[in-house]
């Protein structure tokens, strides 16, 4: 039976078993153990006995009815082939998905989460042991592309380095309930910090600059890096898209439904040269694709970046609810065409830079319910030396802001949805205040002329308070918010009861290897009195910004005169 009666064929091939594909075998025994269709040596001696008697018995109307033993084999290699086939679907189906899921990692596009210099902590966890979320969403004005540059711009603008025109944090709770997004207008003067250009190496100083020109200075972890040092909030992610990349995710999504209080044409005016090309008549309307873009894009219209930033916010709001209506959270096909759309339209930061990891980024805006998702624009003063064009951060209000998302306090002024933990005593206990040595420095220049004598002043608060040994330092130390730094653990109780004794909150007191001792440094959000302007998070939304409530459908939004037909 082994051989070929037929020359050249030699052997015959055995079968392939289960086995053979990656299956276990033991899947298809029968009850003594046997796989159906795999051959024994008893199998071989019951067929020559069963010929025997088949030759002896003759075949005359008084034979034997032949042994059952064939069809039971025949059934076996039915069940066999059978086997086999599903094995081979599964493992092809399999085989397809795991091609597909390949398919969209390859589609990602990652960069470093940070290029700057930024040593802000994550936040502390609530009492459930939950942390926020916090992802800067990033428009990138590059025309770098032929997509692109036909979707706006000249062609002297190929080539440059890209501007972070549209810039967001998106704040998600700790116990994913409430949710904001904040926008920092692209004409907002900052203290960039050093950053290094991931892709070329390149390094910039740390310089005083607007702030959409960080991402030319090294990249979306350079913008990040930025938004850490201006507000102290950690930030875990960035997503950055581009023209083409909106107008993809407008046309996958299904677009959003925007309004407007008058017919408007975006369009170029004497001495106003540009506009985005949006063109709409008043009233409500759905828009997707380059229409979507337009909307996104339009300022002039809208009257300033402040009136975009809003606008932005509106459609953000609608595609939220849309998604929630049709249920694209957790609709397959939906969320398949999403993911390829997605993934060839996003950039990200390196650690969410898979399918599974931006699939799950994206489930936590599920089950946060519309009416607590708000979304503003930071509070904003002109700049003394050019305010025409450009705008600072509003002292108290700005910084009110930079506070809660710290603290995990919802904006829109509604209770919180969790219970903070509270923070931990000091493990080093602190010395008499007599016995503690407090530098302190003048940091209030960090956005305009440093407060004359600062140290001095907030030195001889101290001493007041008993901390005989606090003496001002002259080195200038410009920041944005006053910390108090210690070097070491040993001083870590000493710093806190500086902190303490000021009302300065426990998050401004940080470890530091670039302080020899504990070092009080006042930042420009102190730049007078002797009480320190600690924020009330309770006292409802920041003032001077414009929030939009995710579930107000009717919003609408009102256009600058020039620009109505």
């Amino acid at each position: 039976m082994g051989n070929s009666s037929v020359r050249g064929e030699g052997t015959r091939r055995r079968g392939p078993h289960a086995r053979d594909l990656g299956w276990d075998d033991s899947l298809y025994e029968d009850e003594a153990g046997r796989v159906p269709g795999a051959r024994t040596a008893l199998d071989d001696e019951q067929d020559r006995e069963s010929e025997r008697d088949t030759a002896a018995e003759g075949s005359g109307p008084h034979r034997r009815p032949a042994p059952t033993r064939r069809a039971k084999r025949g059934r076996r290699r039915i069940l066999r082939g059978v086997a086999v086939t599903v094995s081979v679907v599964v493992l092809g189906t399999a085989g397809a998905g795991y091609l597909y899921y390949e398919h969209l990692n390859s589609n990602i596009r990652k960069g470093q989460r940070t290029s700057g210099d930024s040593d802000v902590k994550k936040s502390a966890p609530n009492a459930a042991g939950q942390t926020p979320l916090n992802v800067l969403l990033i428009g990138s004005d590059s025309r770098n592309s032929t997509e692109n540059l036909e979707l706006g711009g000249s062609k002297k603008s190929v080539g440059a380095p890209p501007l972070a025109d549209v810039q967001m944090l998106l704040h998600v709770s700790a116990d994913r309930k409430n949710a904001s997004v904040v926008s920092i207008p692209r004409d907002t003067k900052v203290e960039i910090p050093a950053c290094t250009d991931p892709k070329t190496g390149e390094e910039h100083a740390a310089t005083r600059d607007l702030i959409n020109a960080t991402l030319g200075r090294g990249g979306p972890g350079c913008t990040l890096a930025t938004w850490q040092e201006l507000t102290g909030v950690y930030i875990d992610h960035w997503m950055m898209v581009d023209f083409a990349g909106v107008v993809d995710m407008a046309d996958a999504i299904g677009g959003a439904e925007v309004c407007v209080n008058h017919n408007v044409y975006d369009g170029p005016k004497p001495g106003v040269p540009g506009g985005s090309g949006l063109r709409l008549t008043e009233g409500s309307h759905e828009i997707q694709g380059v229409k979507a873009l337009q909307w996104l894009r339009t300022r002039h219209a809208f009257e300033s970046d402040f009136g975009r930033s809003k606008a932005q916010h509106m459609y953000m709001n609608s595609v939220i609810r849309k998604l929630k209506e049709q249920n694209a959270f957790t609709d397959g096909g939906q969320l398949m065409d999403l993911a390829e759309t997605a993934t060839r339209s996003l950039q990200v930061s390196e650690e969410i830079g898979t399918v599974k990891k931006l699939f799950d980024l994206g489930m936590t805006l599920k089950d946060v319910p519309t009416d607590r998702i708000a979304m503003l624009t930071m509070p904003r003063v002109p700049d003394p030396a050019n305010p025409k064009n450009h705008v600072l951060p509003a002292p108290g209000e700005a910084d009110r802001l930079w506070e809660m998302l710290r603290d995990d306090v919802p904006v829109d002024g509604k209770a919180p949805t969790s219970k903070p933990k509270k923070p931990a005593a000091p493990k080093d206990p602190a010395a008499d205040p007599a016995d503690i040595g407090v530098m302190v420095r003048n940091g209030t220049g960090a956005d305009g002329p440093a407060t004359p004598q600062r140290a001095n002043a907030v030195a001889s608060l101290l001493a007041q308070q008993g901390f005989t040994g606090a003496k001002a330092d002259s080195t200038p130390d410009p920041q944005e918010r006053t910390q108090v730094l210690f070097p070491s653990a040993d001083l870590q109780g000493d710093a806190h009861a500086v902190a303490k004794a000021l009302g300065v909150p426990t998050s401004a007191v940080k470890r530091s290897t670039d302080v020899s001792g504990v070092t009080l440094v006042v930042g420009a959000d102190w730049r007078t009195g002797d009480t320190f302007p600690k924020a009330e998070p309770a006292a409802g939304p920041p003032k001077n910004t414009e929030t939009v409530m995710g579930d107000d459908k009717n919003a609408c939004m009102d256009i600058y005169a020039p620009y109505r037909f």
